[in-house]
């Protein structure tokens, strides 16, 4: 099992500089999110063949490796326009995953919840278009619900990553999801079991009354939704089931810790939560 960094917090600093932080610390990866000077937000990517350069320079001499690269794109939208413009960002994007020697891609499913009909179908077009690439360039695509996707539950975005049928198309299990996604987080991830190769670790508050209303926002019965991505132990995420979890489903993926709360401490907080993912690792290990 590899435990990658999502260095979101450090996105101001050198790939170079990234990349010691994260070796020091132990990781063996990094899953690579969205930066500025690399695959933005939403826009198309901004990495030219010297950044390319860098980067793989940087992973080279600090011995790490690039477990994933994580765009975002607006690839299921209900707007025609954007959809074609973020298939044209996703196919740079995949263009620079395989220059960078990157053999992995995570994204989410993105839409709009209360278009959910029309968004999927967005969807399906995005990957008509897209699936044959990523199948020819030998790159791994694994999908996630979002808060405010046109899926947030987890049984129907498995049950769409198992209809989409090629083994090039993977889920992630985000635990900082878990309170959008269902309320059983071992059944969740025994439900994903099949098409599970990743899961992002970090904790999360259920802003949730008896009611199930969000009791943080008014008025009641906002549809925000709610969530940050703490360290393990800041919110109610029940970890010890989750890694319990995994190891009896016999999970063998990446592991991402993906704290975005905290960025004065960035280093701090990447450090605590490495310790914390190898302790529950250990924990749940065979006869400890």
């Amino acid at each position: 099992m590899r435990i990658a960094l999502d260095p979101y917090m450090l996105r101001d600093r050198s790939f170079g500089e990234v990349c010691r932080i994260a070796a020091d610390i132990g990781y063996d990866s990094i899953e690579l999110s969205p930066r500025p000077d690399f695959i933005p937000f939403f826009t198309h990517p901004r990495a030219d063949r010297a950044t390319v350069a860098e980067f793989r320079a940087a992973l080279r001499d600090t011995g790490m490796e690039l477990a994933s690269i994580l765009p975002l794109y607006r690839w299921s939208g209900p707007d025609e326009d954007e959809r074609q413009a973020a298939v044209g960002y996703w196919k740079r994007a995949i263009q620079l995953c395989v220059e960078v020697g990157c053999t992995t891609m995570n994204s989410e499913f993105n839409g709009r919840p209360d278009e959910p009909a029309r968004s999927e179908a967005q969807f399906w077009r995005s990957m008509e278009e897209l699936l044959p690439i990523f199948e020819r360039e030998g790159i791994q695509l694994n999908l996630e619900a979002h808060p405010d996707d046109f899926i947030e539950r987890n049984e129907p975005a498995v049950d769409l990553v198992r209809a989409i049928d090629s083994p090039t198309v993977g889920y992630v299990y985000c635990a900082p999801h878990t309170f959008h996604l269902g309320d059983d987080i071992g059944a969740m991830i025994e439900y994903a079991a099949p098409v599970l190769r990743q899961v992002h670790v970090a904790d999360v508050l259920n802003h949730r009354a008896s009611s199930g209303l969000r009791y943080i926002v008014n008025p009641p019965g906002s549809t925000a939704r709610v969530h940050q991505h703490l360290d393990i132990g800041q919110g109610e995420v029940d970890f010890d089931t989750c890694f319990r979890a995994l190891r009896k489903v016999g999970f063998d993926g990446i592991l991402t810790s993906c704290v975005f709360a905290w960025e004065e401490r960035a280093i701090e907080s990447s450090q605590f939560m490495f310790e914390r993912i190898r302790d529950y690792l250990a924990a749940t290990a065979p006869g400890a």
